[in-house]
């Protein structure tokens, strides 16, 4: 007897635009449209940092049919070379570079605001568990401008998961006690970083969820060091009960196929995407 497997619709599925490494606007609409997919999570910094590529990629994505599902802030100085680079310099906890990130974020909020876009997503960085840890106070009252910013723009924003537990990522998010923050949930992040089951752990964050992404990968053998990312389907994502989860939640939340390594990128979101849909 055949199980059938969990999927999701078509028209809930993107991809990130970072993942095909375009070099400019036009080469991410040849990819988006080889691809067959109508939605695009957009990486906002090149849009303002290099207006020559990428300055008409907004207009020329929807012209083409394209839906821009949400936009993605990168904080200034993110070094992932290992666990305990990126636990430095990750998201707005850096001192060093929080005016610079804080900066960038109001330029990416107000294009997002002019664009009409709905979500823009970032990591946070590792937010401490214990409340008495001077650094969570730091990185909940940065988040806590970062989101009147992108409010001020009527832009909400999202959180990516990994860094921390579902279990401090959700105690956060109710010391934090903003209606401008959510959740994106990448399952993969989990693994990678060592953080949890993602299936329990999109449970338990189920309420905040405002996004998903399809990212798979498998644990390191060796404490301290990264997991490794894989095609969809490889990894340690159990995708039909995850899938299952994602079909409890809010019907508009859009899933984003992310893929971060390899060299073959788009043959393995072609890939997920079959997965992803069935078909």
């Amino acid at each position: 007897m055949t199980t059938s497997q969990a999927t999701i619709p078509l028209d809930r599925l993107g991809v990130c635009s970072w993942s095909l490494q375009p070099r400019n606007g036009a080469e991410l609409l040849g990819s988006v449209t080889r691809l067959g997919l109508s939605r695009v999570q957009l990486a906002l910094g090149p849009v303002v940092q290099d207006p020559e590529g990428f300055g008409d990629v907004v207009s020329g994505l929807r012209d083409a049919g394209v839906v821009i599902a949400s936009g993605m802030l990168e904080a200034v100085g993110e070094d992932y070379s290992t666990l305990e680079t990126i636990k430095a310099t990750g998201g707005v906890r850096p001192d060093e570079h929080w005016p610079a990130t804080l900066e960038h974020g109001r330029r990416v909020a107000k294009l997002a605001g002019a664009e009409g876009l709905s979500l823009v997503t970032l990591h946070a960085g590792f937010i401490p568990h214990d409340r008495e840890d001077p650094a969570r106070g730091v990185v909940l009252d940065r988040l806590r401008t970062l989101a009147d910013v992108f409010g001020e723009q009527g832009v909400g924003v999202g959180l990516e998961t990994g860094q921390e537990t579902a279990a401090t990522l959700l105690d956060a998010l109710g010391e934090l006690d903003h209606p401008n923050v959510g959740v994106n949930f990448d399952p993969a992040n989990m693994i990678l970083y060592g953080m949890g089951d993602p299936v329990e752990s999109l449970q338990l964050l189920a309420d905040h969820v405002v996004q998903i992404h399809a990212k798979d990968a498998t644990p390191t053998a060796t404490p301290g060091t990264w997991g490794t990312e894989v095609p969809l389907g490889s990894g340690a994502v159990d995708w039909n009960r995850f899938l299952e989860v994602v079909a409890t939640l809010d019907g508009s939340i859009d899933v984003v196929i992310e893929r971060e390594a390899g060299e073959s990128r788009e043959d393995d979101i072609l890939a997920a995407k079959r997965r992803l849909t069935g078909a």
